[in-house]
């Protein structure tokens, strides 16, 4: 975004207070997210972390667990899940939230689809180099955390590296350095 020259920064701020709200609200209602992040920090409540979250959890919940045709099927809906949940951490910026969800996802897939993730062979390997790429990042965002976070998210987490580790993704884990394990 190039920088205001000097000149015309003062002009700026010199405009009548009415026309700089008028440019003000213009130019915020361009931006979908911009509109998005004010839109949750000037209106809504204090419980609307939690009540985003809340929503986000029944939609990772949810589409996971039903039958799937192909396991093409499921990758696509695990990417506008994914999708969702980071675009949740722009608005709110809540890397917790996104990093819990996330292990969340994962764990209800393996909990879930225990027969579409056995076996990496043609169909299953998209699939599986996801989830491992995946899991690659929830570890990422979970060390980016504060370490007392840490202990409420291991046994999820140590629920999903076991599982991938036990599933037909367990060559790609070993050949992205996954760990069995995390500490908590």
């Amino acid at each position: 975004m190039p920088a205001l020259s000097p000149d015309l920064r003062r002009a700026l701020f010199q405009l009548p207070q009415k026309e700089k709200d008028q440019l003000l609200a213009r130019l915020v209602a361009q931006d979908a997210l911009l509109t998005e992040q004010l839109a949750y920090r000037l209106l809504e409540g204090p419980d609307a972390l939690e009540n985003r979250r809340a929503a986000l959890r029944a939609q990772v919940d949810d589409p996971v667990r039903g039958f799937h045709q192909t396991p093409n099927d499921l990758l696509v809906i695990l990417r506008q899940l994914q999708a969702r949940l980071a675009y949740h951490a722009k608005v709110t910026k809540d890397l917790f939230g996104e990093t819990e969800l996330s292990w969340r996802l994962l764990a209800n897939v393996f909990q879930h689809q225990p027969e579409i993730t056995a076996r990496l062979h043609g169909p299953t390997q998209p699939l599986l180099q996801h989830l491992t790429k995946r899991t690659l990042e929830a570890l990422k965002q979970t060390a980016r955390l504060h370490e007392d976070y840490l202990v409420e998210l291991a046994p999820t987490a140590n629920a999903v590296l076991a599982a991938l580790w036990q599933s037909g993704a367990a060559p790609l884990a070993r050949e992205a350095g996954l760990p069995r394990a995390v500490a908590g």
